[in-house]
């Protein structure tokens, strides 16, 4: 009994230490361009830890889970965080009110969390989703 407590004690660290570290998405700002394509200023907050461990990789989702913008970050950012990165441009179809944003990392994957943001007036609001509960 007491190397089956054990043994699920172990797990559950190992299981924490597995999502531990994995970037978060702490904030988003979104606006609408005169030519109706919306700027994403994404906020990242990940424990870099050099070229083998760091935040890659930002996207913006559509409900269908189609990619609609994807901001590729080259490098890591050991010593600043959390941090901003943007992109412009992006094409979004009026019949969209609501889309996600997902940060992914070089060893963990897409993270377990993203920001919902609603876009109305030409600016969005954001909820954050947990995605190990959420669909």
């Amino acid at each position: 009994m007491k190397i089956k407590t054990i043994l699920f004690g172990f797990f559950l660290v190992i299981s924490s230490i597995a999502t531990a570290n994995q970037v978060e998405v702490v904030d988003v700002k979104a606006t609408q361009s005169k030519d109706k394509t919306w700027s994403f200023a994404v906020t990242l907050k990940h424990a870099d830890e050099g070229w083998d461990h760091y935040a890659n990789e930002w996207q913006v989702i559509a409900p269908d889970d189609k990619i609609l913008a994807t901001r590729t970050l080259y490098h890591p950012h050991v010593n600043e965080q959390p941090f901003t990165r943007g992109t412009q441009g992006v094409k979004i179809s009026d019949d969209i009110k609501t889309v996600r944003i997902i940060a992914k990392d070089t060893v963990h994957g897409l993270s377990k969390h993203a920001i919902e943001l609603e876009l109305v007036s030409n600016t969005a609001k954001k909820t954050t989703l947990d995605l190990k509960k959420a669909k």
